[in-house]
């Protein structure tokens, strides 16, 4: 949501002011570093990105397989690091390079679908439930809320069809 950096300046101001969150998270290496030293400059704390970038990427596949790609991401990482953000995201970055990157970088890495190697981890809410009917090999559901809910909503309709629902107990 932005063109340049005083755009992305006002933006995140915005953003922190009527979030109440405390970072903004931009994706991208190389072509985002002004961007993201202007705004830790303007002590705007920011998150980076590398890896597959779902707001950009058409194509959903996991990153690093090429030697230039691994290249790439560990450079953008370094310039990440030296704009002055506080981590870095790696999303479907292969495992050996989410390793590298981990190891070559002082800030924290937060791995998702780029192995355990990562200082950190995380997995979208939704996803995790098994609100999602999506099927990634990163993604492990831990329940599933989504055949919960059908099944929930299912017995609802047949009661109302059935006049079972409301009851006069359920009713003024």
């Amino acid at each position: 949501t932005y063109r340049n950096p005083k755009e992305a300046l006002k933006n995140a101001k915005k953003i922190i002011s009527n979030t109440k969150c405390d970072a903004v998270k931009l994706e991208g290496g190389k072509k985002i570093y002004k961007i993201v030293k202007f705004l830790t400059k303007n002590n705007i704390a920011v998150m980076g990105h590398l890896g597959l970038l779902p707001q950009t990427d058409k194509t959903f596949k996991f990153k690093g397989k090429k030697i230039a790609e691994r290249n790439k991401i560990l450079k953008d990482a370094e310039l990440l690091q030296s704009a002055g953000a506080f981590s870095i995201v790696l999303e479907c970055v292969e495992t050996s390079l989410s390793k590298m990157v981990t190891k070559k970088i002082k800030i924290p890495t937060i791995g998702i679908g780029a192995s355990n190697n990562c200082d950190g981890q995380i997995l979208v809410f939704d996803d995790l439930i098994g609100l999602n009917p999506i099927d990634f090999r990163f993604v492990k559901k831990y329940s599933n809320i989504r055949k919960e809910m059908k099944k929930a909503v299912a017995s609802y309709a047949k009661e109302v069809r059935n006049k079972k629902f409301p009851l006069k107990k359920h009713s003024y």
